[in-house]
């Protein structure tokens, strides 16, 4: 099994041997599905025997990340998890309640931004952590360094390498779990007993925040608030209530960093999209004013754009495995109970299905404004099924606006050293579960002297 960008050689052996791989690793049967077309028919059309997720020892049992949306197994806890997510941000209406959040945070991104340019990964993790902090817990992080964004950025980190495919052998051989620490190889042991203390401190710190503040009767609404208030809940509920806040910020958090990050890459790139996209926000909105949700009916090429960040390099490439509770048969191919499914978005949207995209490899928005538009991205890059993002709607709207504002006010292009040399972004993207850019140098100056006080003028 590859370890690094486990996609890339996916994508070749769909190549080879076409849409639907399967392997035997040690004994655990694991199918690839490299095409969208396949992906909706199994895991969206046969869902409710392609819902479970696979035991993963490391991330799951070892870790502890079993408590989240993210791995727990399709059932009861499952679906009461999802109600919550669907009564908190599920709907258009829902949405809307924390725009203002979104749009008063995102203003102060713009403002550190623009005092320290060179620091846009920190803005934009700082920005999506202050965000869902916020709509999760009521909790307002500090101007620098929070301690909680701190640890959740490390406990998303570690998800992402813990629950990789092929990354610890643990996963398919679960007895090596009694391997003492000190044997040869086995400093997967200490990863997991640190990842834990890690994963622990991200679901518990915030969620004592919120307790004593309401003890106190200061709580800011929440959605943790809302739901510890909505009833009397037993110990269970609370421990589900728990680890459904936990799940909010983790899996929000670092998708919204991710596609962030990549719009700031594309445009680095591509100045010529940028223009476009900044020539009809200034005729729709002006130059007076930073656009707000209530404009982006209004903005058709923005909104192909934010749908082009999300298909030219996905924020989770595999997605995260499916499990098969029953054996299938699918287009002449004997799927066994309890195979591990593993939906490879990044090849069937980028890598070469003229069937989906023309051109995939191009970043171009306009593909999605022709007289037959291209397929939307989101009907894959938040996943399939009953596991399809429960959060989706609230990270697209987190991307939007983070787009919006950005090219209202900044441009974005290639660096130049001290010597005048122009430095060529790498296309390059990490390794895990949830895959960000690599670092690569740009420039983001203020459009104008308008357009600079205008940030400056956020309180």
């Amino acid at each position: 099994m590859p370890t690094e960008q486990e996609w890339k050689t996916f994508s070749k052996w769909g190549q080879v041997w076409g849409d639907l791989v399967s392997l035997n690793v040690l004994g655990q049967t694991l199918i690839i599905l490299n095409s969208s077309k396949l992906a909706i028919e199994m895991l969206d059309r046969k869902s409710s025997i392609y819902s479970d997720r696979p035991f993963l020892m490391m991330a799951g049992e070892l870790v502890g990340w079993k408590g989240t949306l993210a791995l727990t197994p399709y059932g009861d806890r499952f679906r009461s998890i999802r109600k919550m997510f669907h009564c908190a941000i599920g709907t258009k209406s829902n949405i809307a309640q924390y725009h203002p959040v979104e749009e008063r945070e995102t203003a102060r991104f713009l403002k550190r931004v623009l005092t320290k340019p060179h620091a846009i990964a920190e803005h934009i993790r700082w920005t999506a952590g202050s965000i869902i902090l916020e709509l999760a817990y009521g909790y307002r992080v500090k101007e620098e360094r929070d301690p909680i964004v701190e640890v959740v950025d490390q406990a998303t980190e570690q998800f992402s390498l813990a629950t990789a495919p092929g990354a610890f052998l643990v996963d398919v051989m679960p007895a090596l779990r009694h391997v003492p620490e000190w044997f040869p190889g086995a400093n997967w042991k200490k990863k997991a007993a640190s990842w834990s203390k890690t994963l622990n401190d991200m679901v518990n710190v915030p969620l004592d925040f919120v307790r004593c503040q309401m003890a106190a009767g200061v709580a800011a609404p929440s959605i943790t608030q809302s739901l510890l208030e909505s009833a009397e809940i037993t110990a269970g509920e609370q421990s589900t209530i728990k680890w459904a806040a936990a799940s909010l910020y983790s899996g929000g958090a670092d998708t919204t960093v991710s596609a962030i990050y990549t719009f700031y890459l594309a445009m680095t790139l591509h100045p010529e999209i940028q223009k476009k996209a900044q020539t009809e926000i200034d005729a729709v909105i002006g130059n007076d004013r930073l656009p707000t949700f209530q404009d982006r009916e209004n903005l058709p090429y923005v909104e192909a754009l934010v749908k082009e960040v999300l298909r030219w390099n996905p924020v989770t490439p595999l997605g995260v495995p499916h499990r098969v509770t029953e054996d299938d048969i699918h287009q002449g191919h004997y799927i066994p109970k309890g195979s591990v499914v593993i939906a490879n978005i990044w090849y069937a949207q980028i890598l070469h299905d003229p069937r989906t995209y023309s051109e995939p490899l191009e970043f171009n928005p306009s593909r999605f404004l022709k007289s037959q538009p291209e397929q939307d991205p989101r009907s894959f890059c938040f996943g399939f099924g009953r596991r399809v993002c429960p959060g989706m709607k609230l990270a697209d709207a987190s991307v939007f606006i983070s787009c919006a504002m950005s090219l209202a006010v900044f441009d974005i292009a290639k660096a130049v050293d001290a010597s005048g040399t122009v430095l060529e972004p790498v296309v390059d993207y990490t390794t895990g579960t949830i895959s960000h850019p690599k670092p690569f140098p740009c420039s983001i100056k203020p459009r104008s002297q308008k357009a600079e006080a205008l940030v400056r003028s956020v309180a």
